[in-house]
């Protein structure tokens, strides 16, 4: 019997079709999926009940489609970190994508692009090498995440540092607008523009807005 046949794996992905595609390509190649769920909540549940050896996840899930699965599994590893987890996305969430690589010992962990779950050997192997405590990054996450820390603001106009900046300072749209003279509409603007070109998924606007000035701090 492989030694794959030992591996136990929670897997949570939000649609019926793909989590049944691979609920059947996992137990065919001879892993046990001891639970298959649809949200990050009954992620949290399922990991907690069956102590998986591997955790596969979606990030984007119910209830609001955003990193609900990424974030699950960053806290999955804070509470085990040396649990494995491999993340599939449809697209590349920087704002946890960077916390999940470098959570635990930073071993152990995967985040892959679900255009590889297509390629199936490529796939497998890369949930192999997550199981075993490698890491495995899609080349396109590597790429993103160089480039968000070159610089993060690198992309940002002149005077939408200047919003940036007074950002920071604490000061709200109308301050901004008067520091700058312009109008309050103006300032909403391009604090938009701000949040979009750093990459921060929509979500609560204060929280929005405190990671933009993070990352100003930061750079």
């Amino acid at each position: 019997m492989p030694a794959d046949r030992a591996l136990r794996i929670v897997l949570a992905e939000d649609s019926v079709l793909l989590r049944d595609g691979l609920v059947g390509l996992l137990t065919r190649f001879g892993y046990e999926v001891v639970a298959a769920v649809g949200d990050a909540d009954a992620l949290l549940a399922a990991a907690a009940e069956h102590t998986p050896d591997v955790v596969v996840t979606d990030v984007r899930m119910p209830p609001g489609f955003q990193d609900e699965g990424l974030h699950a599994a960053v806290k999955l590893r804070e509470g085990r970190p040396g649990l494995p987890v491999l993340v599939l996305s449809q697209y590349v969430q920087r704002a946890y994508a960077a916390e999940l690589l470098d959570s635990g010992d930073g071993t152990g962990v995967g985040y892959l692009l679900k255009d590889r779950v297509g390629q199936v050997e490529e796939f497998v192997a890369a949930l192999r090498e997550v199981a075993a405590g490698g890491t495995v990054v899609d080349p396109e996450v590597v790429r993103q995440l160089l480039r968000r820390r070159r610089d993060p603001l690198a992309r940002l106009t002149p005077r939408e540092r200047e919003v940036l900046a007074l950002m920071a300072e604490g000061r709200s749209n109308g301050a901004i607008a008067k520091a700058l003279v312009v109008s309050e509409a103006a300032v909403g603007k391009h604090i938009g523009s701000i949040l979009t070109k750093l990459d921060l998924p929509p979500a609560d606007d204060t929280h929005r807005r405190v990671l933009a000035v993070l990352a100003y701090l930061r750079a």
